[in-house]
């Protein structure tokens, strides 16, 4: 539905809101915040989203569905829609019609760079009119940016937490050539509640790993991220059975190991592969019919992955890494640990919470194994939700209480620093910034922000205002690589 006007991309009561500020108003800034963590381990938020929505929204959205269409047509779709679901006259339709004389998105956006983990209560971009007939229009776009922003931010906090899973773990047992970049894999596309949501979440996810299921990801990345996967590891798939193959080749040979030994010498020579293995009887194939392959898979050109995809995972992957290790051996690392023969490894996808992949590389490392003999994927369930203290957290826009707030105004020439303090806010959480922000980074590096300012006193700020033009009158102004994204965010350690 990317074909609706971007004005009509909103809560109905942003419709009504140029009608009541106040009269004379010129100018409106305000900062997008992450205010608070409902997890109790979490109190940064990976910036990262904005310059896909710029390029979707503020840019191709605009340009196509407002300014490029004649104004009649516009104003009559709007007229249409607001006129016989919120009423006649409520409306004012002169500001609709005055921005499409105008020509351009009269908005400017300032940032943080992507891939900055930004601490909570710390603004991470702010958006302001460029034109004074137009303050109107700076918190009509609050409902199309955190729609499209909080999840992908949060899927890529979820990858940056398993990430560190990966590297407590890989620094004990992986040898350090090993790219821990692929230790994990995005299973989760099916899942999701879109697929909109689906691809923007695995975009989040590959800023900390480059192993996804979700092939459109590649596409979004492409677009609004200038990388290339003909020239550069943006992300990539991986050659897999299902159980839809396994049991029609079954019902058709009446026995799996003719398509165990299909696969690796008929289809997949020179490959590597993951086959479900759970079919019928998991641990016979792992203790019989795989060992009755053996010949096949040591002259085999890849390398195949006997996947699980029920019971636990935990005692599954651990368990068959043992079984495997008995029956094909391998070798021993340089930090000391077990690593299986190349041909076979163990792969466990769609339930790998963060908790279940630390057991999972605990108990390996405890037996003497490296932890790179198990390929992992992470489902749906953790980029919507995290298990913590016995509880279930379902991620949401709350999680983080992601939220636009105006904190000034100008009105008739005269600055004013606007806030809200809610005496009913129990949480202590939603107090806004009062006037204009600046970010910077403290004595100890970390984030800070402050407030206070006016557009005539900001530039007063002796140090560096992290907050940069990233978006100015419909066009980018500054824009990132994903690699330089994932550079800031793994401090140079992708």
């Amino acid at each position: 539905m990317n074909n609706i006007n971007p004005l009509l991309l909103l809560d109905y009561y942003k419709t009504t809101h140029n009608e009541q500020y106040p009269k004379g108003i010129t100018k409106i800034v305000s900062y997008y915040t992450p205010r608070m963590s409902r997890i109790s381990d979490e109190d940064k938020l990976v910036m990262f989203g904005l310059q896909a929505f710029i390029k979707e929204y503020l840019i191709k959205s605009f340009n196509e569905f407002f300014f490029a269409r004649p104004k009649e047509e516009v104003l009559s779709e709007y007229r249409r829609v607001i006129d016989h679901t919120l009423g006649k006259g409520i409306v004012n339709y002169d500001k609709i019609e005055k921005l499409h004389d105008l020509g351009y998105l009269p908005i400017e956006i300032k940032a943080i760079d992507e891939g900055t983990r930004v601490p909570i209560k710390v603004p991470m971009f702010e958006i302001t009119n460029t034109h004074k007939d137009f303050a109107w229009l700076v918190n009509t776009l609050e409902t199309a940016l955190s729609c499209s922003l909080w999840h992908t931010q949060i899927s890529a906090n979820a990858g940056y937490r398993y990430r560190q899973i990966v590297n407590k773990y890989f620094d004990i047992s992986v040898d350090d050539d090993v790219p821990r970049s692929r230790a994990l894999g995005d299973f989760s596309m099916r899942g999701q509640e879109s697929c909109e949501s689906a691809i923007k979440s695995s975009a989040g996810f590959c800023l900390s790993f480059v192993n996804t299921a979700t092939v459109p990801a590649i596409l979004f990345l492409e677009d609004y991220y200038n990388c290339d996967c003909e020239k550069e590891p943006v992300a990539f798939g991986a050659i897999s059975t299902e159980h839809s193959v396994m049991n029609s080749n079954y019902a058709v040979d009446g026995d799996e190991i003719s398509m165990v030994k299909r696969l690796l010498n008929d289809i997949y020579p020179a490959n590597g592969f993951s086959m479900v293995s759970d079919s019928y009887d998991y641990w016979n194939m792992v203790d019989n019919i795989i060992p009755a392959c053996k010949e096949d898979i040591l002259r085999h050109g890849g390398y195949i992955g006997i996947r699980g995809d029920s019971g636990d995972p935990v005692e599954i992957t651990t368990e068959t890494v043992k079984r495997l290790w008995d029956t094909f051996g391998g070798k021993v690392n340089s930090k000391g640990y077990k690593i299986l023969d190349s041909h076979i490894k163990v792969i466990y996808g769609d339930s790998i919470t963060p908790q279940r992949a630390e057991s999972i590389y605990k108990i390996l490392v405890e037996n003497g194994f490296a932890c790179n003999n198990v390929l992992l994927g992470v489902g749906s369930f953790s980029m919507q939700c995290l298990e913590q203290d016995d509880e279930l957290k379902p991620y949401t826009r709350d999680t983080f209480g992601i939220a636009i707030k105006a904190t000034y105004c100008e009105v008739d020439g005269k600055p004013i620093q606007i806030y809200k303090d809610p005496k009913t806010d129990t949480g202590n959480f939603k107090k806004s910034q009062r006037g204009m922000c600046v970010v910077y980074r403290g004595t100890d590096g970390n984030l800070e922000y402050q407030d206070g300012y006016d557009t005539a006193t900001i530039d007063s700020f002796e140090g560096e205002n992290l907050l940069k033009p990233v978006f100015r009158d419909g066009r980018m102004v500054k824009e990132q690589t994903l690699q330089e994204i994932r550079g800031i965010l793994h401090e140079g350690k992708f």
